[in-house]
């Protein structure tokens, strides 16, 4: 049983193939991750799942349900934590969810202890009347995924979620997330950090160029091909360093 799935998925801008004819099938309740450097395609097949780009060609299915054809049925059941800090910098900590649960049609009544339990998930209950300026960024980070979960979503895209942190914030986040993991909650994950990868995800998808180079655990990777982590491993697998 899947709960993603794609079959030939591919994304061109003009000339250049950003994903190319890219096969996988995610399962219910599992951390998937892809892998790779920056250009590899990790974030354009995030934004396909999560409807907010079509693909060229290929199919890709969310809930057995097409992204061409429901987007707004699938949107409703996602949360989204995005690389970048888009969160309102006029609005307090607490206002910056309640006001996000208006696009899910949560009324504020209904919101307001959403809200409050979320704050306390992500240990930001004392911050609720701070505004998002005077947050640090470990802070704005842990509000990204609070606001994410405001939906209930069955499925959480997680881009980057720990880029640009420090090592002690970092393992903030993971700690939260593997919380999640246990209340089967489906994670997809995008990162370059090795070690993120090694702690959260059930399988990997290592990408390179567009395409996906193998599908496997990441204790299987290194049993495979040899290396103390999955770093190691993708140097194998592409010839080159994650940073290139």
């Amino acid at each position: 049983m899947s709960i993603v799935s794609a079959q030939l998925l591919t994304k061109e801008y003009g000339i250049i193939k950003a994903v190319d004819g890219i096969d996988f099938v995610i399962t219910p309740g599992e951390c998937f991750g892809f892998l790779g450097p920056n250009g590899a395609g990790k974030t354009t097949v995030m934004r396909i799942i999560s409807c907010f780009l079509p693909p060229t060609s290929g199919t890709v299915t969310v809930f057995g349900l097409e992204v061409n054809s429901d987007p707004s049925v699938i949107k409703s059941r996602l949360g989204v934590m995005p690389q970048d800090d888009n969160l309102d910098p006029d609005l307090s900590v607490f206002e910056n969810l309640i006001v996000y649960a208006r696009y899910f049609d949560i009324p504020k009544k209904k919101a307001v202890p959403i809200a409050h339990e979320l704050l306390e998930f992500v240990e930001l209950q004392d911050r609720g009347r701070m505004n998002i300026k005077e947050l640090s960024g470990g802070m704005k980070r842990r509000l990204l995924l609070a606001r994410s979960l405001v939906n209930n979503p069955e499925i959480l895209i997680l881009d980057e979620p720990t880029t640009g942190l420090d090592p002690h914030s970092r393992r903030a986040v993971w700690e939260k997330l593997n919380n999640l993991k246990f209340r089967n909650t489906t994670l997809l994950l995008t990162t370059h950090y090795m070690e993120e990868a090694e702690r959260l995800c059930d399988r990997v998808a290592i990408m390179d160029s567009g395409r996906i180079i193998t599908i496997d655990t990441p204790q299987n990777l290194m049993e495979l091909h040899g290396g103390g982590n999955l770093e190691d491993v993708y140097l194998k697998l592409t010839g080159r360093n994650l940073a290139d």
